[in-house]
């Protein structure tokens, strides 16, 4: 089920619980945007395991570089000394996560170029970086760019960046569910299509 607000839509949002498939349908729409010669920038965020248990995120850059987003926390002597930011029993990597995130939403498309840009999470963990907060909003705000962003599902208390984005009006929002993740990707692509005409 999509939503939109008032006046021109710019922008896609997906939203829906940790699982469900909101990474997975946008690496789909990437693949038929690029495929249809749309340019792209952006990163995803993917889980990474070790013998079937859950160790952290990583963050990869459409480009294909990759970095640790979090870990799941190790007790060590070195606390303490510089300041954490952990989300449950994830320690997150800001310095690797902000030299990843924050090039590829900073690019700039030559003149007269339109470009999609790819963020995939706006969540807890993306959070402690005011600089990818500002990011974010800059190229939401840009004229000519279109975003395409996944946002979590508030449990207890809601982000307010999160929610100030959930209610632009300048955006569609998606919600994903085990039922609609399949067949949601012509429709997602159709509105970025949409959006940057």
């Amino acid at each position: 089920m999509a939503s939109a607000g008032v006046g021109g839509v710019r922008h896609v949002l997906l939203t829906g619980p940790p699982g469900i498939g909101k990474t997975t349908l946008t690496q789909k729409a990437c693949e038929v945007l690029q495929k249809d010669g749309v340019r792209i920038q952006g990163f995803y965020t993917e889980e990474v395991r070790t013998g079937g248990r859950r160790q952290g995120f990583d963050i990869i850059t459409l480009d294909g570089q990759r970095g640790p987003l979090a870990r799941v926390c190790q007790q060590s002597g070195d606390q303490g000394r510089r300041r954490e930011y952990r989300v449950g029993q994830y320690l997150v990597n800001l310095p690797s996560f902000e030299g990843l995130a924050l090039p590829v939403l900073r690019f700039k498309p030559p003149s007269g170029t339109k470009c999609v840009y790819i963020i995939d999470e706006i969540g807890k963990m993306e959070m402690f970086s005011q600089h990818f907060i500002q990011a974010v909003r800059l190229v939401l705000d840009s004229p000519g760019s279109t975003v395409l962003a996944t946002l979590p599902v508030a449990k207890g208390r809601p982000l307010p960046v999160v929610e100030e984005i959930r209610r632009r009006n300048d955006a569609t929002l998606f919600t994903v569910t085990k039922e609609n993740r399949d067949s949601l990707v012509p429709e997602v692509v159709a509105a970025i299509k949409a959006a940057l005409h």
